[in-house]
């Protein structure tokens, strides 16, 4: 009974939770577009995508961007140099160093990280049109003069 707690634990999680690490040493020349999860110890000359709501990018404090960063989800220790945009939530760790314009949500940033550049916050979509009152039929309201 306990195996089959575990494999069914597994079966969950595997599915939602996949990540994918390009190692250390390992050098990119290209564009990455990822789903799930993405651990970067390397390097990447391109922009790095990421598709879903709940894509992350996590960049090591060994790892590089030479590019463009569009992903929901960030942890960020490493070096990039290019504009980084996080739609939901950004986390700057101490060795973070970006050296471009930034689009964020939500973001934490640690002691000892960088930005040299543009930093944006991306406010939700404001309430253009305010709803229309609710009319009761038949009831007629005084106007004062």
């Amino acid at each position: 009974m306990l195996n089959r707690r575990r494999s069914d634990r597994n079966d969950r999680n595997s599915s939602n939770n996949e990540t994918s690490l390009i190692a250390r040493g390992t050098s990119i020349r290209g564009d990455v577009r990822f789903s799930g999860a993405l651990h970067l110890d390397g390097r990447i000359e391109g922009s790095v995508v990421g598709d879903g709501e709940d894509a992350m990018f996590t960049l090591s404090e060994h790892g590089q961007v030479h590019g463009e960063i569009h992903v929901p989800q960030a942890v960020i220790n490493g070096h990039v140099t290019g504009d980084v945009n996080v739609s939901v939530r950004l986390e700057l760790a101490p060795q973070a160093r970006i050296d471009g314009d930034l689009r964020y949500h939500t973001l934490e940033m640690a002691a000892g990280a960088q930005v040299n550049g543009r930093i944006t916050r991306q406010a939700e979509e404001a309430q253009r049109n305010l709803p229309a009152p609710a009319q009761d039929a038949g009831v007629d309201e005084a106007v004062p003069a």
